[in-house]
């Protein structure tokens, strides 16, 4: 598959801000208008809303509208989500490929940005797995280093970047109506170093996947390559949102993968650490590591299952957790089973 390549924007540039799935703006205006901000100042790029950002339960039409007229907009140079929600599979439908094969630039998103992503990758155009101004700008006292260099790798520099463990996580922060989310991080735990699993060698290829739970929802709607062959050679991403199913289901969705044949193409497999806690769910820490221990060597076995070869690695930060990586999607990524090193190339 041939893919677009993606230009740099460069401070001053406008970029779009919209909801294409939850419009948390509307429920959170605050959190976003300190997004909006640090946005600027990270970057100097000048955000641009549209009607539907800060609109809720607004109709998959016209979030679509929303996407198109962006993508459509030559002074427009990326397109950045506020964050995911649960029925972008409704919006996918309404958008015009002719657009994006027009005029190609960044997409950033995650969760249930899955869908948009994977549908600009079938049109060939890369884009961003992570970033969300409403959960990684707008909160807490500052924007983690790791999640402002890879913005800025993004969208400014195109520049290749390694991945690197902070050392410490939290699966969510103060509620947003709380005063506090404006200014404190929520409760961080220290890390597990990553573990690595496979033959020690190194892999470079382009990524494919995203949240593994939407992942399951665009095979199932039909919206992936009948031929597994065009994951040859790539990185398979995977990562597991707040919804926090278990390590079970987890290894029954990744099975289903393999017999799909999409574990057998690829050379890497690179999941991320997964939350295990939310609002209501308070597990202790001893049973939280438990946790991503499971959907660890579940991962590791189901892919041993299908693909030996593959080189593996569970528990770098990218997807749902703070701090985060945001990593290419469909860009290139090397997995370097060897040195356990991972680097990924934002151009």
């Amino acid at each position: 598959m041939l893919f677009a390549d993606l230009p740099t924007a460069r401070p001053g540039d406008r970029v779009a801000v919209l909801s294409p799935s939850f419009a948390a703006p509307a429920v959170a205006p605050a959190i976003h208008e300190q997004a909006l901000r640090r946005l600027t100042e990270v970057t100097g790029l000048i955000p641009v809303e549209y009607p539907t950002t800060r609109q809720l339960n607004a109709p998959a039409e016209a979030r679509a509208a929303d996407l198109n007229a962006a993508f459509a907009d030559p002074d427009i140079r990326a397109v950045l989500a506020t964050i995911g929600g649960e029925d972008q599979i409704t919006v996918i439908p309404h958008l015009d490929p002719a657009l994006v094969r027009r005029d190609p630039k960044p997409f950033l998103g995650y969760s249930d940005n899955t869908n948009l992503l994977n549908w600009l990758w079938t049109h060939g155009v890369p884009g961003f797995y992570g970033g969300s101004t409403q959960v990684h700008l707008g909160p807490g006292p500052a924007v983690d280093a790791v999640h402002q260099q890879s913005l800025r790798a993004a969208l400014l520099t195109g520049e290749r970047l390694e991945l690197t463990e902070r050392g410490e996580s939290e699966d969510i922060g103060h509620p947003w109506t709380d005063p506090r989310a404006l200014t404190e991080y929520g409760d961080r735990e220290p890390t597990e170093p990553w573990t690595w699993a496979g033959p020690a060698r190194s892999v470079t290829g382009r990524t494919w996947g995203g949240c593994i739970e939407v992942v399951q929802w665009i095979l199932t709607a039909g919206r992936f390559p009948a031929d597994p062959s065009v994951l040859d050679g790539g990185v398979l991403l995977l990562e597991t949102s707040e919804e926090l199913i278990p390590a079970g289901e987890f290894a029954w969705i990744l099975r289903s993968l393999g017999e799909r044949g999409l574990l057998a193409a690829v050379d890497a497999v690179v999941v991320a650490r997964p939350p295990t806690s939310d609002f209501t769910v308070q597990p202790s820490a001893a049973d939280r590591r438990a946790k991503r221990e499971e959907q660890r060597d579940a991962a590791i076995a189901v892919t041993a299952r299908y693909n030996p070869d593959a080189v593996v690695v569970v528990g770098p930060p990218f997807g749902h957790t703070r701090p985060q990586w945001i990593v290419p999607y469909g860009g290139t990524m090397t997995v370097d089973g060897t040195e356990q090193r991972i680097f990924a190339d934002y151009r």
